[in-house]
């Protein structure tokens, strides 16, 4: 394994703050790019107040690469946590109110996560996919019925057949920061996390995705865990599928592992094959968290991706 490589870890959510805390125990040199097209909860009130970044996933990614002594994990669990009211200010996390404030005097999205990122000691850097607030629209079909939804809540409460995502507004720029760290970067991980709130997103921006696919980088794409509560967006689609969908917006992508969970091993020759026609091989561990096994373990994810980086 080469010393401190340079890794670019792509998503948003709870998948991307498990990647990220897994791979800061392998190199120092992690930069996070997180989606920004989050319209709910405390992310989306501040959002709509102060027309600034959704700050949820951002921190969660901050708090995923927090210094691992007593100061950076206590800044971590202060930047978490959340208020409880009966007024204005119920469900707000701290960490979203610090952003938006340094957002709001500032007005440089990419310097108010720098701050943050040296109060809380992290490891690498945290960095927007775009510097202004996005949305997320798909068209659904549904028993021959076809229904456009536009906001990242609404589209992971849709139902039926995705044919078409886009983002809102359209040909938005890409941060200047993630197109040289994918320029630079060893490896690219993308995923897991909501497919198309997440992960497509990354793919949607048409500046981001052309560094993606022309990046030297080696490529892992990281796939969702079984969903038996079809809860998840996405949910009860196959992984050749997930791939497809990515495939249908970026046809030209190359990956080198499809990184999957050892229960979902074997069970699609289809997928096999698509993922050797993007260039790669598919990997599979145990992934699953034993107490929350929709959720990916950081343990696990950090020794998989030892593996495949030796």
């Amino acid at each position: 394994m080469v010393s401190n490589p340079k890794v670019v870890c792509l998503g948003g959510g709870h998948g991307l703050a498990a990647t990220l805390a897994a791979m800061r125990t392998l190199t120092a040199e992690v930069t996070a790019v997180v989606t920004v097209a989050d319209n709910g909860g405390s992310s989306g009130r501040l959002r709509a107040e102060f027309n600034s970044l959704p700050p949820g996933d951002l921190r969660m990614a901050l708090a995923a690469l927090c210094a691992d002594d007593e100061w950076g994990r206590s800044w971590a669990e202060i930047m978490q946590y959340r208020f409880t009211s009966s007024g204005q200010m119920d469900n707000h996390a701290v960490g979203n109110l610090l952003l938006t404030a340094l957002w709001d005097r500032d007005h440089d999205p990419v310097k108010g996560l720098e701050r943050v990122g040296q109060l809380l000691k992290v490891v690498g850097r945290v960095l927007p996919m775009a510097l202004e607030p996005l949305d997320i629209e798909g068209k659904f079909t549904n028993r021959d019925q076809i229904k456009v939804v536009r906001g990242q809540i609404e589209v992971a409460a849709a139902t039926g057949k995705v044919s078409d995502l886009r983002l809102i507004p359209d040909k938005p720029k890409a941060t200047p920061q993630v197109l040289s760290a994918l320029n630079e970067a060893d490896w690219i991980t993308i995923g897991p996390g909501s497919w198309l709130s997440s992960v497509m997103p990354h793919f949607l921006l048409a500046q981001q995705a052309e560094q993606i696919c022309g990046s030297k980088a080696r490529k892992i794409m990281i796939f969702n865990l079984p969903d038996k509560s079809t809860s998840d967006e996405y949910a009860g689609f196959s992984l050749e599928a997930h791939l497809q969908l990515v495939l249908d917006h970026v046809p030209n992508l190359n990956i080198d592992v499809a990184l999957i969970d050892k229960s979902l091993d074997g069970k699609e020759s289809g997928f096999v094959d698509l993922v050797a026609k993007c260039g790669g091989k598919v990997m599979s561990f145990d992934l699953a968290d034993a107490k929350q096994n929709f959720h990916h373990d950081r343990e696990k994810l950090s020794t998989a991706f030892a593996h495949i980086f030796g």
